[in-house]
């Protein structure tokens, strides 16, 4: 069964609606480039202008592993496949998030300049009410990824063409300056199949939303 198509307006109403007492942990997932980055951001955004405080945003890349180790284990060309991240620290960090039993917990961010994960780059507070978490491999249901899927109140899967996706993929990495053959390495190489991988092998989620 396809899960019913929701846009960003109804999702915020749906989560601003929901037990003002409760946490909730919420989980976008989508290929590389998909957009559930910047869907992600705006639904933190709103939220906190409609509550502030309310929202805090838990970004999945900042569980990278480090270039140095990716170099160790062979990975580096792969950087952004399943096996490239810390999926056990990631579940743990949830875990922590739903039990809200601390004052806060730093989390790890990725910079995108660098591309090299900050470890406790940002705090969310015990009176955070939403946490969106966003990632490619939220509903992955191969390995230790399949896990996830319980910590999540609610989840919703990005969808977007292939065109579209190879488009914005390519310009990200023009922007950050790499040459023409290295972007076409990038793309069809690495980003793409692991797109096709979660859209082949992800669960269904609660909502699918359109960009």
């Amino acid at each position: 069964m396809v899960a019913p198509l929701i846009d960003e307006a109804g999702l915020l109403a749906r989560l601003l609606a929901a037990d003002p007492a409760a946490r909730q942990i919420i989980g976008i997932a989508g290929p590389p480039g998909s957009g559930k980055s910047t869907v992600a951001e705006r639904l933190v955004a709103a939220a906190n202008a409609a509550r502030p405080g309310f929202a805090a945003l838990l970004p999945m890349d900042g569980f990278h592993y480090d270039d140095r180790l990716l170099g160790e284990l062979g990975r580096h060309a792969r950087k952004g496949a399943p096996d490239t991240f810390d999926v056990g620290g990631l579940a743990h960090t949830l875990a922590r998030l739903r039990a809200r039993n601390e004052a806060a917990v730093a989390v790890p961010v990725f910079d995108r300049n660098i591309e090299i994960a900050r470890a406790g780059a940002r705090l969310i507070a015990q009176s955070v009410r939403l946490v969106v978490v966003e990632g490619n491999y939220l509903l992955l249901a191969e390995g230790d990824w399949a896990a996830l899927r319980e910590l999540f109140e609610l989840t919703v899967m990005i969808e977007t063409s292939e065109a579209d996706l190879n488009a914005r993929l390519t310009r990200r990495w023009k922007n950050l300056g790499l040459a023409p053959e290295a972007i076409a390495a990038k793309v069809e190489g690495n980003d793409l199949p692991n797109g096709r991988r979660v859209i082949g092998q992800s669960a269904r989620a609660d909502f699918r939303l359109r960009t």
